[in-house]
């Protein structure tokens, strides 16, 4: 089975830039960060209404880390051409 996965992968030529995959990737964690965040959010405020400006505010905040980590992936990209 090694030797036609060998064979496989010396056929296999890969083109183009493998950091726009990396990101593409990178970009899970924030989406998935982002989804957290306003689903529990959701929930807060459904629970708790009187802490609405609280919860809006911490929301907003967490928010904001999510999209630093994908905005800093995606300038990696550039960093580090390869």
């Amino acid at each position: 089975m090694s030797a036609a996965l060998q064979t496989l992968a010396e056929g296999v030529s890969i083109q183009g830039n493998l950091g726009a995959i990396g990101y593409g990737l990178a970009a899970i964690g924030p989406g998935v960060g982002v989804g957290i965040i306003f689903g529990n959010g959701t929930q807060a405020l459904a629970r708790q209404p009187e802490a609405a400006g609280l919860i809006r505010a911490n929301q907003i905040l967490g928010f904001v880390f999510c999209e630093a980590l994908a905005l800093i992936g995606l300038v990696m990209g550039f960093v580090y051409p390869s």
